[in-house]
């Protein structure tokens, strides 16, 4: 498969020159399939990674999991999430997972240091044992064992890509990008769990109607309404604290819905009404090429890498483009100016450059 040809997305200066280029690829797609804009090649194909963890949970919802256990709109959320590991996100997944009758030993996603600094620093200092539940998946991964429990399924090796949690996944991710089952293609998550590649354009027709279901038949209509609404009114729980999905859409006020993958990606779906240019429904995703692995400069509050793939070009690109689309007002901008373009600072917090975008989407 050729590689895509990616463009110049965001840049970085220092002094009176241009030091770095992010380059990637962006499209901006309707509910009806209709491509509004591109840069790159929207038929470009890659991996969702965690961007796609709104259509894993969706066959719980629209199989009636969530009246069935009993869950709530904030255990939805974090189902959906990448998080960074608090105490408070540990919390809600143990209520989960009490419901279900499962527990930390069940999930498969591994463990690693909370995304949190805070928190990783208060259990390094206590010697606080970590366990799975900080890993960054594992509301997918309970929100998987859900699945295999609604349906009678075996929870041992939920994330084997022929258990039929997985392919049941596969075949709703199928139905909502238009994509044939046979033609995604396959590949393992950081979590272990299965993850799948489509065209940009699939993908971010699939973010389209999540944001605008209407043209979909009942319970799925219902359930991607519910998973929307529950993201958008839990941000905390998609994200944590100083993350750029739980930033966005505290900003956006239950209007616009972003998942961030690793290496790069992110997808972003605006409800119908929002952009001034158009009225419908959109589904966003862009994808930096170099995995957008540097560290993000926040006037110095921060500076890591988030285990989603963090980054200074993703969160910047996907800004500009919703600026562009008129989906933003000034206040709006104005909450999120630490992904606008903003000076660059040295450790002794002198400014020595920029961080920018260098793209216009061409739309009319």
């Amino acid at each position: 498969m050729p590689l895509p040809t990616y463009v110049p997305l965001v840049e970085t200066t220092r002094g009176p020159i241009v030091e770095s280029i992010h380059y990637g690829a962006i499209v901006v797609c309707g509910p009806d399939g209709k491509l509004i804009a591109s840069l790159s090649d929207p038929g470009a194909v890659v991996y969702l990674r965690s961007s796609s963890k709104p259509f894993q949970v969706l066959p719980l919802v629209e199989g009636g999991g969530m009246e069935h256990f009993g869950l709530t709109e904030r255990e939805l959320a974090v189902m959906c999430a990448s998080h960074n590991g608090t105490d408070e996100h540990v919390k809600v997944i143990m209520g989960i997972q009490q419901k279900l009758g499962v527990s930390a030993a069940d999930l498969l996603c591994g463990t690693h240091t909370p995304g949190d600094p805070a928190t990783a620093e208060r259990m390094f200092r206590d010697g606080e044992e970590n366990t799975p539940l900080r890993h960054n998946c594992s509301g997918k991964h309970t929100g998987m064992l859900a699945q295999a429990l609604l349906f009678g399924e075996t929870t041992t090796d939920y994330i084997n890509p022929q258990h039929p949690v997985q392919r049941r996944i596969l075949r709703t991710f199928s139905e909502m990008s238009g994509v044939p089952v046979e033609e995604i293609i396959p590949g393992t998550d950081g979590c272990s769990a299965p993850v799948f590649a489509v065209p940009l354009r699939a993908a971010a027709y699939a973010f389209a109607r999540l944001a605008d279901p209407s043209g979909l038949p009942e319970p799925r209509r219902s359930a991607l309404k519910r998973i929307f609404a529950a993201m958008t009114a839990h941000p905390d729980m998609v994200a944590g604290p100083h993350t750029f999905d739980t930033e966005l859409m505290t900003a956006g006020h239950g209007r616009i819905l972003t998942k961030g993958g690793a290496e790069g990606y992110q997808a972003l779906a605006v409800l119908p009404g929002t952009s001034s240019r158009f009225p419908g429904g959109l589904g966003i995703t862009l994808k930096i090429s170099d995995g957008d692995l540097a560290q993000r400069d926040r006037s110095q509050k921060i500076a890591q890498i988030a285990h989603d793939g963090g980054g200074r070009a993703r969160s910047t690109a996907a800004v500009e483009v919703l600026r562009q689309l008129g989906a933003l007002n000034e206040t709006q901008l104005a909450e999120l100016k630490d992904y606008l373009p903003r000076a660059q600072y040295n450790w002794r917090h002198i400014e020595v450059g920029e961080i920018r975008p260098c793209f216009e989407l061409g739309i009319s």
